[in-house]
Formats: C-alpha cells, structure tokens, sequence
C-alpha cells in the first residue's frame, strides 16, 4: 500500500497556474538580469504560439512541477505485516569491563588473551543464537550503565558488546548496581519471563548497593539470575626469580556469585578458560521459552526517489528543447 507521509504538500500542486492566474501583465522593461535558461520558455509560452513545442513545453514545465511536489510529499510503500517471534526470554546481558577484565589468562591456542576478549567472542556468538529472545547489554565497572534497552534487534547488541573497551565504566567492579539496574528494566516483564546473565572476574569494589541486597530486590521482582565467574586458576608468569605459578582469580568472590544465583533461582558457573565459558553459555541456551505478546511490524520503502528522478529527466527535456530552438534560429 502507498501512503504519503507529508499529504499536505499536495495543495501546492496549482500554485503555478493559480499565480499565472492571478497576477497582472506588467510594462515591458529593460531587464537588469536575465536568466537565460528560462528566459527563452517564458517568451515561447507567453507569445501565444500554439504548436507542438509550445504545447511540449507546457507538459514538461507541469511534469517538472508535479513531480517535484509528489516527490516532497514523501511517498512510501508499507509492506504487510510481518508477525515478529512470539516466544522467548527476556535476558539481560550484564559484562564487567572493569580493569581486570584485561588480565590475559585465557589461552586460545598457544597464546594467552585477554578475558574481555574470550567473553566478546564467547557472547557474541550467544546473542546471534538467541532468535526469538529479547536481549538488552549492561556494562559495569565502577559504574553499571545500560547499552542496550530489551530489543529483538541482535544485531546491534553484538555491535555494542564488541565496541566495549576496558576500563570505559571505570576500573571498580559494582555489581550490586548492575543487578539493580536490571530488576528496573526488567521488573514490568511478564513475570516467568526475567533472567539476569552476570558476568564477571572479582568482587564487589564499587556501587551503592550491595550484591546480596540486590539480589533480594531481584528475588522479589522474580528476576532470575545466572552469575558467571571469569579466570583462571593458575598461570606461570616469568619474572627475575625465575618462572611462578599465579592464582589470577585470586579475587573473584565465589560465593557472593553462587549467594546471588541460589537467592533468585538461577545457578553459578565458573568458566577458567574459553572452553567452558562456551559450555556455560552452550548450556543457557537451554533456557525454555516462554509466550508473550505478538508483536507485528510492516515494512516500508521510501519511493520519492521514482517523482524526483521523473522531474530530473524533465528538465534536461526542457534544456534540450532549448537548445534545439536556438539551432533552429
């Protein structure tokens, strides 16, 4: 179906006849400034010729014009509507980007990478699998800030969880603000619908409130959450003293996260490197989905582009007549 989005622009469609129309034949006077591209076509048109390029002319200039108007009407083609999925979860994806998010400990191949790097790969692939879901993104560091709003739009969740830098929420880890901040944006949700995804690689250091008291404001609100603790157990870092084997996750609070977990239903994982990260998240995606609300969306095409293009191949029409009128002579 065609429909236009400014309609109203439509009136001005007479506006060149109403003023030819209306205005009084003036003296002739020598003009100070000619425009000689129509100079010529007002002279045709007002000399009372009636041959076919006087008519021709007249067709192109009210093409030139319709089209013109038509085109800045806006005209656009909506589509049928297309139903959107019905079933799924709402998840709300929590990542820490705190400064110790770039400790690399996590060995892809014969390298060691950066957690903050596993967890982009490991998640985003998570997201591109979850079809039907509504996802949002929370990034917190010292700070829990929302991303992304609940969205079927996967695509740019992926896009917003890749562009996260280290340390762009600040270096402290407030986990409690970021479990508040989903139970806002999830706490309207239908109700066996709300699951938390947390993860992160330390304890609590930041925020205004603490892990377990958001975690009973979660439970009261029926939100759901699964924690997730990032790091290895151990490394070998060389130094002047020879080689030492390094507990990295010397400060991921364990039990903070499984308290979190067991107070609102979910479960605590821990993931010590990228193979189990990817389990841990192979295994969410077991989640039942549950019905909600239909949701519809009709596509449409922008199409002013057809009128303009018209009105284009009109005025070179109209340049060439001229220029043909002038060899003539």
């Amino acid at each position: 179906m065609m429909t236009l989005i400014w309609p109203w622009i439509l009136a001005l469609a007479p506006l060149p006849w109403l003023y030819r129309w209306w205005r009084k034949p003036l003296a002739r006077q020598s003009a100070a400034l000619l425009v000689p591209a129509y100079a010529e076509l007002s002279e045709a048109l007002s000399s009372g010729s009636t041959g076919f390029k006087h008519w021709l002319t007249w067709l192109l200039l009210a093409s030139l014009w319709l089209a013109l108007v038509i085109a800045a009407s806006r005209p656009q083609w909506i589509g049928e509507p297309i139903a959107l999925p019905t079933s799924g979860r709402d998840l709300l994806l929590a990542v820490d980007i705190s400064g110790s998010m770039e400790e690399a400990d996590m060995k892809v191949g014969n390298n060691l990478v950066d957690r903050l790097s596993v967890v982009k790969t490991v998640v985003g692939e998570f997201v591109e699998r979850r079809s039907g879901d509504r996802l949002g993104l929370i990034l917190f560091g010292s700070n829990a800030y929302l991303q992304a709003p609940l969205t079927f739009d996967r695509i740019t969740i992926n896009t917003l969880l890749q562009e996260a830098l280290i340390g762009f929420a600040g270096k402290g880890t407030a986990i409690g603000d970021a479990i508040g901040l989903a139970v806002k944006r999830l706490k309207d949700r239908p109700e066996n619908a709300r699951v938390m995804i947390l993860l992160t690689d330390g304890a609590n250091t930041s925020g205004e409130i603490e892990p377990l008291k958001a975690a009973e404001l979660a439970s009261a609100y029926h939100v759901k959450i699964y924690t997730i603790g990032i790091g290895a157990d151990e490394i070998l870092r060389r130094s002047l003293f020879g080689t030492r084997r390094i507990n990295p996750s010397v400060d991921l609070d364990e039990d903070t996260l499984t308290g979190i977990a067991q107070q609102t239903g979910g479960q605590y994982f821990r993931a010590r490197n990228p193979e189990d990260l990817a389990r841990i998240y192979a295994r969410l995606d077991e989640l039942e989905p549950v019905a909600q609300d239909a949701e519809t969306f009709r596509p449409t095409k922008a199409l002013f582009y057809w009128p303009l293009g018209l009105a284009l191949i009109a005025s070179f029409l109209l340049a060439g007549l001229r220029r043909s009128g002038a060899s003539d002579v």
